[in-house]
């Protein structure tokens, strides 16, 4: 994507309760990164479960949505929500390596960025 000098900053706030919805925003931050889009991932709600080692969502004729949150590990940055986590009690020794636990407050930092495009799915 030549040329594109916005970030992006994509929410899920679905997981195995909505599955579509969860491969769509993992899908669209994996793509977003392997396109040299500067890119965060934040995990709310049940999406949440996708900072732990082991907890997947699965849908058929999708990328395996672990793959496609480890491609945003790799290449950007992946939240998991404070408050999402202490409903679920997990901390960041729960969470895989890389991830960061984060409030509201840093949410609102990264989105109300200069050139940042916000999508939540």
């Amino acid at each position: 994507m030549s040329g594109v000098s916005r970030s992006l900053v994509v929410k899920a706030t679905s997981g195995a309760d909505a599955p579509e919805r969860c491969a769509q925003a993992l899908t669209v931050a994996a793509t977003a990164v392997a396109s040299g889009v500067t890119t965060s991932l934040w995990l709310t709600g049940e999406a949440s479960w996708l900072a732990v080692a082991g907890h997947t969502v699965e849908l058929a004729h999708s990328a395996p949505l672990p793959d496609l949150r480890d491609a945003v590990l790799l290449g950007g940055t992946v939240t998991l929500c404070t408050q999402c986590a202490a409903r679920r009690d997990l901390g960041p020794d729960d969470v895989l390596p890389g991830v960061r636990l984060a409030g509201a407050a840093v949410f609102l930092d990264e989105v109300l960025q200069d050139g940042v495009q916000a999508l939540v799915y």
